[in-house]
């Protein structure tokens, strides 16, 4: 396709992206608290039917991914769409706990076709294994996405309330990104040879044990930075805060990570574009243990190395996961492949803010230890892969 045409997908399905982040993901941080003061219920109930929704969007994953394969992306999108502004509604209308978790296992239907996996995926169908800046630019664009939700979603809130907040997101995917995800060119049609399934290439080829290594590896990896970012973005504040760093120093670092993500992702599209996406995954790998034992070494005056650090390995290990499934085993049945990858992920996403918690309220900033121990496993699989599966 022509430049611009890729240059013009990137920047719909960007916006797109950022307003189905925003909307979804980054939603409970801060209606959290005032939905569950209306509702009666605790904020840890909040919490944990977002995290219902998590889990509904891991099993549901693979068929979107699926459809995507089959389909395309375009009408998959699209229909997610529609599914955000359903559940959305229906959070804002929600009277009590059952409402609330209903409304949110509605919304990870919609996360299971509208998150960033589907957005990999519907670039792979497009362009093929020629998508990895594409891939790049998006994540570029909806790294954006708590910039712009978290104030959205405070000042509707202050405005309209939780419900009336939750009634103007939905509208908006109705209004914004359903006629965006619309807009995407079509994928051509899928050629039966195009998209085995798991089940067709074990037969094809039973011996291949080093592909079931590489996947098993890789959704480790998966699962383990999903948990780690999780766990940081829940947290932060608070761990800061138990290393010994001020409130205005804790602040400060936070609003850090984000354009650190940025700027990793920089990096990514620019000086490693032409690395393989391995190595690229492998420096970010170490970037979080390195950030964490400062911390935990030097305390409140490596705040700011801790923060940047976590943000730009953070920031490029989001764009790997898009990148290291396509460059490994190729674009066929890329969706229904990334689907099953990412599954392991969610269910360590849905989990994170609860063990981490917990491993805060027994080590205080020791917690970092583990944040650290896992990031080190992350960069030992990233190891054992082999750079060439396809």
């Amino acid at each position: 396709m022509p430049h611009s045409t890729r240059t013009a997908t990137v920047l719909t399905l960007g916006l797109a992206q950022t307003l189905a982040w925003a909307s979804s993901y980054y939603l409970p941080a801060i209606l959290a608290a005032p939905m569950a003061r209306d509702l009666g219920v605790t904020v840890a109930t909040a919490f944990a039917a977002f995290s219902a929704g998590l889990v509904i969007s891991a099993f549901l994953g693979p068929r979107a991914g699926r459809a995507i394969d089959a389909l395309g992306g375009r009408p998959v999108l699209a229909l997610s769409n529609l599914v955000f502004a359903a559940g959305l509604t229906g959070l804002g209308l929600a009277t009590g706990p059952w409402g609330l978790f209903a409304a949110w296992m509605v919304i990870g239907v919609a996360m299971s076709g509208g998150l960033y996996e589907a957005a990999f995926a519907t670039l792979v169908r497009l362009y093929g294994q020629d998508s990895r800046n594409v891939i790049t630019g998006i994540t570029l664009i909806a790294g954006f996405a708590s910039t712009v939700g978290w104030p959205l979603s405070t000042a509707l809130e202050a405005w309209l309330g939780w419900r009336g907040t939750c009634f103007v997101w939905a509208a908006l995917h109705v209004l914004v990104a359903l006629p965006l995800n619309l807009s995407l060119p079509r994928a051509p049609l899928a050629q039966p040879h195009e998209a085995p399934s798991a089940a067709v290439d074990a037969q094809a080829n039973p011996g291949a044990a080093v592909p079931l290594k590489s996947a098993v590896l890789l959704a480790l990896v998966f699962a383990l930075t999903w948990f780690i970012s999780t766990a940081m973005a829940a947290h932060l504040p608070t761990l800061l805060a138990a290393s010994g760093v001020g409130l205005s120093m804790a602040v400060l670092a936070a609003a850090l990570i984000g354009p650190a993500q940025v700027a990793g992702r920089l990096l990514e599209f620019g000086v490693l574009r032409r690395a393989h996406p391995l190595l690229s995954a492998r420096l970010a790998a170490a970037l979080h243990p390195l950030g964490a034992l400062a911390l935990l070494v030097f305390g409140a005056p490596a705040v700011m190395a801790f923060a940047l650090l976590h943000g730009a390995g953070n920031g490029v290990l989001t764009i790997a996961k898009g990148t290291l499934p396509l460059a490994l085993f190729g674009p066929q049945a890329y969706g229904e492949r990334q689907g099953v990858l990412m599954a392991p992920a969610r269910l360590a996403q849905a989990l994170a803010p609860w063990l981490f918690g917990l491993c805060m309220e027994w080590l205080g900033s020791g917690a970092l230890w583990l944040s650290a121990a896992l990031g080190c496993m992350v960069f030992v699989a990233l190891m054992a892969l082999p750079q060439n599966e396809a």
